[in-house]
């Protein structure tokens, strides 16, 4: 650096809690308003969560002339255009590599390193906790609601797990990126979320015999006058490059129209890897200081709206779990309320003889592409019918990467 820097003073809320570092008493603080109202201190870096105290923090420090750190990703993807103005306005650096992907210098790939490309694909695996859970139970053949509780006692999902499982934080962070790739913010309302919590072991080994595996997918295309945002579970090929990428591991995959494909790998989350992330920001920022580039806008305008493609006309193929009795002509009928829908089988695997009448069984396959429209209107029909017992699962399939 040239420099050095200096912690001047820290924060929190517990002052007593051990942290495994030694820290000299007289740097600590239980009101932020002394970090923020020091006219010594240069960059504020925040580590709170949350969105209302964070947010009044980083908007209180820019308005002081402060350079900001954050981690946040739940207040960029939600307040990411009021926090990025507040930046511009006051001339004043913000740095959030840590926001998405942990470890992985994501954010910094896609503002300098892939910026003169068009970016016409991404799927990443954003969130190691739901990578975790899936990789555990097509691994060990263990129930959702067993891996969770492993989760937990193991510090790696929360408890509840709700924003990692629900799919919540990997949109979250897939708004973040999206901003940055296209030049204009995206409230992560926008993106259709879907969570693992109704995968079953069932699903896992199905989608193994077709060829595939399951994995909690963030997912980004550019559709020319739409950008296609969603984050769902996802059968991806078994040979593709993201099938490999399990336990709390994360990846992204990037097609530029220069470059290419391009892969990105390696813990999403965890304390090293974020402090990583913090302190190369906290670098960045000292070296913009030391040279008077007083500002480092975010790749962010205002003035060019996203139009987000309604999950309703996304195209894709599809994988059903259907539980009918086995008896004859019930595929025949499941079949022809397909057909009605324009939706073309592609392969069927039933599972199981019927050992008295009446008896359930799962009926599985595989579509060829059609429209989410359709599959939601079809499936609303079949569940319907008599033969079928509760809701079918629906699976999208990408094979395009």
């Amino acid at each position: 650096m040239g420099t050095e820097i200096n912690i001047k003073k820290i924060a929190d809320l517990d002052l007593e809690k051990d942290r495994g570092i030694q820290v000299e008493s007289s740097l600590l603080t239980k009101d932020a308003s002394e970090i923020i109202n020091d006219p010594e201190i240069h960059i504020v870096v925040e580590l709170i969560g949350g969105t209302e105290k964070a947010k009044e923090f980083i908007l209180s420090a820019m308005e002081k002339g402060k350079h900001v750190v954050t981690a946040n990703k739940a207040l960029l993807a939600e307040c990411g255009e009021e926090i990025f103005s507040a930046a511009r306005r006051y001339g004043v650096n913000i740095g959030f590599e840590a926001s998405v992907a942990g470890g992985i210098p994501i954010i910094g790939v896609l503002r300098y390193g892939l910026c003169a490309n068009k970016i016409r694909s991404i799927f990443g695996i954003l969130n190691g906790t739901s990578n975790f859970i899936l990789t555990k139970m097509a691994e060990e053949g263990l129930p959702y609601s067993d891996v969770v509780k492993e989760a937990v006692n193991m510090g790696i999902a929360e408890n509840p797990p709700t924003l990692d499982v629900e799919g919540i934080d990997a949109s979250h962070k897939l708004a973040i990126i999206i901003s940055l790739i296209y030049g204009s913010p995206v409230s992560y309302r926008q993106i259709y979320t879907e969570g693992i919590t109704e995968i079953t072991l069932d699903d896992l080994k199905f989608a193994d015999e077709f060829g595939y595996t399951v994995k909690l997918l963030a997912i980004a295309r550019d559709r020319g006058s739409f950008i296609e945002a969603r984050v769902h579970p996802t059968m991806i090929p078994k040979k593709s490059i993201l099938a490999s990428v399990n336990g709390t591991f994360n990846a992204i995959y990037i097609d530029g129209d220069f470059v290419g494909p391009n892969l990105y790998y390696g813990l999403g989350a965890g304390r090293r890897p974020a402090g990583s992330a913090v302190v190369a920001d906290i670098m960045e920022i000292a070296r913009n200081i030391i040279n008077g580039n007083s500002s480092s806008p975010p790749l962010i305008e205002l003035d060019r709206p996203l139009r987000i493609l309604p999950i309703e006309e996304l195209e894709s193929r599809y994988y059903f779990r259907i539980t009918a009795i086995d008896r004859p002509g019930v595929l025949s009928a499941i079949s022809g309320i397909l057909g009605k829908n324009k939706i073309s089988i592609e392969s069927v695997i039933q599972k199981g003889r019927r050992r008295k009448e009446n008896d359930f069984v799962p009926i599985v396959m595989l579509t060829h592409e059609a429209k989410e429209r359709d599959v939601r209107k079809a499936v609303s029909e079949i569940d319907k019918l008599s033969v079928v017992k509760g809701k079918t699962m629906v699976i999208r399939v990408e094979d395009g990467f």
